[in-house]
């Protein structure tokens, strides 16, 4: 009994073993839970998994729910692996072997959620879900029914449409945002407001929405000036929230007459040979006819609004009238307008005595001037593009021939910019020419070519003698009369000049221009007067030179062969061959003097002795 009793005890707590060992086993599904991709791209979804104890009894399977109910896509059990059929995913579906699920290309419909499940036998089931997000980016929202007119009314109870924005093809469900002068508008959908947007939503057959909105409004004047445009707002994966913006467009609004305008659109004082543009306009919309006139004058052709008169006159001043046609303005708006027009002038100057004008030299010359104009003016002379005097007049004591020239006296309105008149005179002063402004000329060597130029002062105009001739040509600068002249530096030429004659009815001026070689200078260690060895001067001077020479050197070797000759004399005295003692009075008499030399006359005995020792043949 006992036996029996211990054995069904040992058979229970197996039993309870094996259940508590079944209870502990655990299977773990491990899945991405949200995916997000672009529609027309590739999702995958990964699935994994863990069981408490190793083994090889395990399915695999892919679901999806279809009207409330799961229906099975893909599976994998120990004998293989698949994607089942008939399903709205079978075409594009893959299963990996790692268990994971891809999509290619995703669409729309396929945003829904997928649930991995994994049955290990005894160890149990287990699931896990990944939810699949689509995305698309709208197209750029167009605006519609925006260029009808629109009049601005009183009326409170009724607005009007402003615009469509149209947004296409997005996922999932955009927003439509409106902006005036970019500022967002209130997002109403009350109709009592005065300002509201209703909104139309369309699901293509691709699965992606286009929406509509719709903007109305109340406009008033102040809107004609304002922009809108609408934006459209989407979400992209990583929650990124992303905006497109439509074209900026404005209202085309109508609007009554309250204000007429009438201005001159010239900017600062107009002056005799401006155009001028008168403009007048309302502050309604459309902008009615115009009808322009002069006071005390005939009717003006305008157009759209513009009166335009060309190169004005000072008899163009006066007062002008705009009067604006506009027949739907409120009884109480004044629909003519005038200003007044200023044409500014100046007279021209007016110049005495008239030119031109002839004096002496040394008398004194007095100019006047005069203009008028609309305005303060002022007078001022010139000469050579220097200012003499700031007045009217202008007086010369001791005319010199320097004096010649134009004079111009200028008269100008200094509050109207540009205004201003000018005259001139010309004043000659008679006497001979002076010559100034000459310079000497310089040439490398001889045979070149110079050039000369002589400038000369005289009324009536001086004439020009070159001595030698040459080429020549005259110009006149200002008050002067230049005489240039090209020839060739001859030997003449470089040791007499070239000589220019200036003169006139009143007499003659000459001035000798020098022409002389350029001084060279030493390059590369060469001569300085390498440049002149072809100038017959400087061989002349060369010759000059080399007879120096010679006789310097003649010179020197005298001098050599005396010092050799003196030496000669001290050695033989030395040696005794000389006798150097006192002479008696016959040998001094004997002596003769020939010239600066002293020659010394020998006995004959003496002198055989010697010839003796000179004929004595060598040992």
């Amino acid at each position: 009994m006992e036996r029996t009793m211990l054995g069904r005890f040992g058979v229970c707590c197996t039993l309870l073993a094996v259940a508590l060992q079944v209870c502990l086993a655990s299977v773990t599904v491990t899945v991405t839970p949200v995916v997000e991709v672009i529609k027309g791209e590739t999702a995958i979804m990964p699935c994994s998994y863990v069981v408490s104890k190793p083994t090889s009894n395990v399915v695999v399977q892919w679901y999806i729910e279809v009207a409330d109910a799961r229906k099975q896509i893909a599976y994998k059990f120990p004998q293989g692996f698949g994607v089942d059929a008939g399903t709205p995913l079978t075409e594009r579906l893959n299963m990996g072997e790692d268990l994971s699920l891809s999509i290619s290309p995703v669409m729309v419909d396929d945003a829904r959620s997928f649930y991995c499940q994994v049955t290990a036998g005894p160890f149990g089931v287990s699931e896990a879900k990944t939810e699949v997000k689509v995305f698309f980016a709208p197209e750029k929202p167009v605006i519609t029914d925006n260029n009808q007119a629109i009049t601005v009314s009183h009326d409170t109870t009724s607005s009007s449409v402003v615009g469509k924005c149209t947004s296409r093809n997005a996922y999932p469900h955009p927003r439509i945002i409106w902006f005036k002068d970019d500022n967002p508008l209130p997002d109403e959908k009350s109709q009592k407001e005065k300002t509201y947007m209703i909104l139309s939503s369309v699901k293509e057959a691709s699965g992606l929405f286009t929406i509509t909105s719709t903007l109305y409004m109340q406009p008033v004047k102040a809107d004609a000036k304002s922009v809108f445009h609408c934006t459209v707002e989407y979400v992209m994966p990583e929650n990124k929230t992303l905006h497109e913006n439509s074209d900026k467009f404005n209202l085309s609004l109508l609007y009554s007459t309250e204000n007429v305008y009438f201005k001159v659109k010239n900017r600062g004082p107009i002056k005799e040979g401006d155009d001028v543009e008168m403009v007048c306009e309302t502050d309604g919309n459309p902008q009615p006819e115009f009808e322009f006139a002069k006071i005390q004058g005939s009717q003006l052709k305008g157009q759209q609004g513009t009166l335009y008169m060309k190169s004005v006159t000072r008899n163009d001043s006066g007062i002008y009238q705009c009067e604006a046609q506009d027949f739907d303005a409120l009884e109480d708006v004044e629909l003519i307008k005038t200003l007044r027009l200023n044409v500014h002038y100046i007279d021209p100057v007016e110049v005495t005595p008239e030119s031109p004008l002839i004096v002496s030299k040394g008398e004194t010359v007095e100019l006047q001037c005069k203009t008028k104009s609309s305005d303060a003016y002022t007078l001022h002379w010139m000469k050579d593009s220097k200012m003499l005097l700031n007045s009217g007049a202008l007086t010369i004591r001791d005319v010199t021939l320097a004096h010649a020239g134009v004079y111009i006296c200028v008269g100008a309105v200094p509050s109207v910019p540009g205004l201003q008149k000018q005259a001139n005179v010309t004043l000659n002063v008679r006497g001979e020419p002076e010559i100034d402004d000459s310079r000497n000329g310089t040439v490398a060597k001889v045979g070149e070519m110079v050039t000369l130029n002589c400038s000369a002062l005289g009324y009536p105009s001086p004439q020009f003698i070159w001595t030698p001739s040459g080429k020549e040509s005259v110009t006149v600068v200002g008050n002067r009369v230049i005489s240039t002249v090209t020839l060739e530096a001859t030997a003449t030429v470089l040791e007499n000049g070239v000589m220019c004659e200036a003169y006139n009815e009143h007499g003659k001026k000459g001035r000798n221009f020098e022409v002389s070689l350029k001084s060279a200078v030493p390059v590369n260690g060469q001569d300085s007067n390498a440049a002149n060895r072809g100038n017959p001067m400087f061989k002349t001077a060369e010759k000059q030179q080399g007879g120096s020479s010679a006789v310097v050197i003649a010179v020197v070797v005298c001098v050599l062969l005396l010092l050799i000759l003196v030496a000669l004399l001290f050695f033989l005295s030395k040696k005794g061959k000389l006798s150097c003692g006192k002479k008696d009075k016959k040998d001094v008499a004997s002596e003769e003097v020939k010239g600066d030399i002293v020659v010394e006359m020998k006995s004959s005995e003496k002198g055989n002795e010697e010839a003796g020792l000179l004929n004595k043949p060598h040992a």
